[in-house]
């Protein structure tokens, strides 16, 4: 018995291809056609993007954008109105004891595609507090505050870092349809389960890809910040033999003439 093809990669396509299709839409699709392969680890790996990852779990490292350490200051003179003073600071600043919780300049964003869309579209950056920050406020207080009350801790997140993250979802399920199609022959109309495979181990072994964390200066805001951003460098793809057969034979070619030229010295000799 032969096993049907899969049905569902022309609607995964063009649902990655165009901007204006929600990545939730598209990961639901491409969810879809992963259960229809039974890769397992491609509906892992989809449902995390969507759902996304709770505080105690590890964030893949493109989730984890350069961010902008600020702390909030109560000022406590008295007789003043109650105002609030947003200050960035660098984490060599921090209390030792709350160093060694891994507190940087890089933020683990958590949230799943269809809520980093909202928040782009309601244009916000965000203020995201480390996990725990709650408890260790008042060393922090000590150490930073010369006089008032620290209120918050926590980064400071650019909306292009989000853009960012959700344009590294896209490319990586653009690369997945690639794959596949470059493993049908021309005139097949749906993947076969042998074919999905094929395309699902690359996609495994391409993994997350590193992240390039580049630092801009941004405009001027109320509290004189500065945010930065994250991209997201591609992944190297392997060369084709071709391409590796071309730069051997190259070299053969360069070390014969080499030791022509040597040979002609000699003679001249």
């Amino acid at each position: 018995m032969t096993t049907p093809d899969i049905e569902g990669l022309d609607q995964l396509e063009r649902a990655v291809l165009d901007e204006d299709v929600s990545l939730a839409t598209a990961l639901r699709r491409f969810l879809l056609l992963a259960g229809y392969a039974h890769q397992e680890e491609l509906r892992a790996w989809a449902l995390k993007q969507s759902e996304g990852y709770k505080v105690d779990e590890e964030v893949p490292r493109f989730r984890e954008v350069a961010a902008t350490l600020e702390i909030t200051l109560e000022p406590s003179a008295p007789g003043r109105p109650r105002l609030e003073d947003t200050r960035q600071i660098s984490p060599y600043q921090l209390p030792q004891s709350v160093r060694d919780r891994g507190i940087g300049e890089h933020a683990p964003i958590r949230y799943g595609v269809r809520e980093m869309e909202a928040l782009i579209a309601m244009g916000w950056n965000l203020e995201l507090r480390p996990p725990g920050s709650a408890e260790y406020l008042a060393e922090v207080t000590d150490e930073l505050g010369n006089g008032s009350v620290v209120l918050s801790l926590h980064w400071r997140v650019r909306l292009t870092a989000l853009q960012q993250v959700l344009d590294h979802i896209r490319t990586r399920l653009t690369l997945f349809v690639a794959e596949v199609r470059a493993a049908m022959p021309p005139g097949q109309r749906n993947p076969n389960p042998d074919q999905i495979d094929s395309a699902a181990q690359v996609f495994s072994f391409r993994g997350d890809g590193p992240t390039i964390n580049i630092v801009a200066p941004s405009a001027k805001a109320a509290i004189d910040s500065t945010a930065t951003a994250s991209v997201n460098e591609p992944v190297p793809t392997p060369q084709p033999w071709w391409h590796r057969s071309s730069v051997i034979w190259s070299a053969i070619a360069a070390t014969a003439t080499i030791a022509g030229v040597i040979a002609t010295v000699a003679v001249a000799k």
